[in-house]
């Protein structure tokens, strides 16, 4: 016969220390053909298909829900064992603590997608903004043509021109270099060792396609580079995978795939010391590369 559950109101039965939920016990039912119950697992179970039935935890904490699942197998195998009450209430423990982490981890990520999305509507807005002022510019150009002044007309749209591409790319945090402005996506945008995007990536994305969205003659030359660890062979895999991954992400975003290339460069061109670790999460990384002639053409373009 099962021992009663330990009354506490405040504290849940499984963040009580191992020799309490001790008290919890087994209960056999009949023989020893008849299936074991036990409350606590029962108890645990609801919570875990209460957290797989919450489409945000499946969502953001798939693989902490999948973990939780294992825990709690774990317990039941180990009850179906007839193993002691300590070990049971243990893989117990353990499974409602993965349970705990899931929940935590789910809303955490779910909050981070919302700055993220809030982030980026601000980043739109910014840039249409923009777009309103080169057109308005635009507009003052046509009037200075239609007064017959084309000189000046064509020095005020260069100038316009110039100055709005700098402005976007500068809010795409861009640096100026000897190849052109350079986009770098740091290596914390990626899943680690892999080539898949995280959410912050995927936001960078969106920022770049509607740069070169509003910039028909602007090419983009994505280049991915690794730090020195591991061998030359599988970084320069790595590289070439993640300038791919950011070249499709481009290009699902609506941008023109002719208007785009992509290539690894592996270990080469490291910007700091391979020894550190700071300086090797700096060698990890993607640029997108807009060159100073595409640049120079789209300023003198109609």
């Amino acid at each position: 016969m099962s021992s009663p559950i330990p009354s506490q109101p405040h504290t849940a039965w499984w963040r009580q220390p191992i020799s309490l939920a001790l008290a919890l016990g087994l209960t056999v039912v009949g023989c020893a053909s008849t299936p074991v119950q036990n409350e606590a697992l029962n108890q645990t179970r609801s919570r875990l298909e209460a957290a797989n039935a919450n489409p945000a935890l499946r969502m953001h904490a798939s693989e902490e829900l999948r973990r939780a699942d294992a825990a709690l197998a774990q317990a039941d195998q180990a009850l179906v064992a007839r193993e002691s009450a300590e070990r049971v209430s243990h893989l117990l423990y353990l499974a409602n603590q993965r349970i705990t982490l899931a929940q935590s981890t789910g809303d955490s990520r779910a909050n981070q997608a919302i700055t993220n999305n809030a982030s980026a509507e601000r980043d739109r807005i910014r840039l249409a903004q923009r777009t309103q002022e080169a057109d308005q510019a635009q507009r003052l150009l046509v009037a200075a043509q239609a007064q017959g002044n084309l000189a000046n007309a064509e020095l005020l749209r260069s100038d316009a021109r110039v100055q709005t591409l700098e402005e976007q790319l500068s809010a795409l945090n861009a640096r100026k270099t000897e190849r052109g402005m350079v986009v770098t996506l740091g290596d914390l945008q990626f899943d680690t060792g892999k080539a898949q995007l995280q959410a912050d990536g995927a936001r960078h994305m969106i920022q770049l396609a509607e740069f070169l969205k509003r910039n028909p003659s602007q090419m983009a030359a994505i280049e991915g580079y690794t730090d020195n660890v591991g061998s030359a062979s599988s970084n320069q895999v790595l590289s070439e995978q993640r300038a791919d991954a950011v070249m499709q992400a481009l290009v699902g975003q609506g941008v023109a795939i002719n208007r785009l290339s992509a290539r690894g460069n592996g270990e080469a061109r490291p910007l700091a010391d391979n020894t550190k670790a700071d300086g090797r999460q700096m060698n990890r990384r993607v640029e997108v590369v807009f060159s100073a002639n595409g640049m120079k053409t789209s300023a003198v373009a109609p």
